[in-house]
């Protein structure tokens, strides 16, 4: 039987590769890891796991067919599990970005319910930063 872990990477069609790099590299952290121009692919460290960033217009985004759009998209949503989680800080540090987020809110994720929040790339991919299950009592 396969036994999943965790999410090792996920990868997004984008059409403007560094609006998106900044994005995720300055306002939620990640770092770039890997480049490969040849092929189109940008690789972005986010804690242990990886966010590959595909140009629609390069070789390997090509493949994918029409650009991500609000006609349709090839995800829903992927969550980043965030430690510390302060939902404030968190929202004022997004805010300072000029990025708009939801309110925390209590969701269910792979360690069981906690709070999270909801925000849109610049691309308008919903992404979810996850915080702790709360506490049993």
């Amino acid at each position: 039987m396969i036994h999943i872990r965790e999410i090792d990477h996920i990868v997004l069609r984008v059409r403007d590769l560094e609006a998106m790099a900044t994005f995720y590299c300055a306002v939620l952290g990640c770092r770039v890891e890997r480049r490969q121009d040849t092929i189109g692919l940008l690789q972005l460290r986010a804690g242990a796991s990886l966010l590959d960033l595909v140009p629609v217009d390069g070789q390997l985004g090509r493949l994918g067919g029409a650009a991500p759009g609000a006609e349709g998209r090839n995800l829903d949503h992927f969550c980043f599990r965030v430690e510390p989680f302060d939902a404030a800080a968190i929202r004022a540090e997004l805010a300072a970005a000029g990025v708009a987020s939801e309110p925390a809110a209590s969701r269910y994720g792979a360690e069981g319910e906690g709070p999270s929040i909801y925000l849109r790339d610049p691309e308008g991919n919903t992404v979810e930063l996850k915080g702790p299950a709360w506490s049993s009592r």
